[in-house]
């Protein structure tokens, strides 16, 4: 059978049956007939080109396409652009690099990671320095200035301090803050809990036991030569009733 599209199988089976190519209906064919595919979109016909089209006399030569880049235009570009001509004041250099970046606080006095990377490739690259060298050399200093702005930093908030600033909150108190108010909601609503459950209790004659023994009592083993012994022992602490607590644990 040659092969079709899905909307012409079911009409290519019935005529192979019309024909007797087949004996029996397919399996599918009574669904088919009650359910027929989709039939698909118009297709456009594909443009012809050049080549295939009738030659026009009046055209003496085909233009050809052009080789060069389409030119690539976002509109940011403009407004960019009429930014800094309206505040040429604006326009800073980008960050240093190359020869000239010695040291890493070239990039300001509290680095970032990157910042640090990029050092240690900088070195690397254009100082003629090994790569472990680099490394080393940028992690001193990145280490370096992060404790000096962390020292700063400190010592600025004591002097404010000292001169009556007030500063919210941490984000560990906060943290804290929000725990603890969390513990207080959850320790009412067992409490709440427990309070229904000893009412509950209560009213239906059982006397809650909030001193649930969970570990049974050791029972002592006693030789078959000591009777006496024996009967004492059996005759000791009448064992606790065995009644349920409000947890559901049995007393011994």
């Amino acid at each position: 059978m040659v092969r079709r599209i899905a909307s012409q199988v079911h009409q290519q089976a019935a005529r192979l049956l019309r024909a007797n190519y087949l004996q029996k209906e397919p399996v599918w064919y009574q669904a088919v007939l009650e359910y027929p595919p989709l039939t698909l979109p118009p297709k456009a016909p594909p443009p012809r080109t050049a080549y295939d089209r009738k030659p026009d006399r009046k055209q003496k030569k085909l233009h050809e396409h052009s080789t060069r880049p389409l030119p690539i235009y976002y509109l940011e570009d403009d407004i960019r652009r009429q930014f800094f001509t309206d505040h040429p004041f604006e326009a800073k250099p980008g960050p240093i690099a190359g020869t000239q970046w010695t040291r890493l606080r070239q990039r300001g006095r509290n680095p970032t990671s990157e910042d640090a990377i990029q050092y240690a490739l900088n070195l690397y690259q254009y100082h003629s320095v090994t790569l472990s060298e680099a490394y080393s050399r940028a992690v001193a200093q990145f280490r370096a200035l992060r404790s000096e702005h962390h020292i700063a930093t400190t010592f600025a908030a004591m002097e404010a301090e000292a001169l009556g600033s007030t500063f919210g909150p941490s984000e560990i108190e906060r943290t804290m803050k929000c725990a603890l108010a969390a513990r207080k909601r959850w320790k009412a609503i067992i409490e709440k809990i427990m309070g229904e459950t000893y009412v509950r209790l209560w009213q239906n004659g059982t006397k809650p036991n909030y001193m649930a023994s969970l570990a049974p009592t050791p029972t002592p083993t006693i030789p078959p030569t000591q009777p006496a012994v024996a009967e004492t022992v059996k005759s000791g602490p009448k064992p606790l009733h065995k009644t349920a607590d409000f947890m559901g644990v049995k007393a011994l």
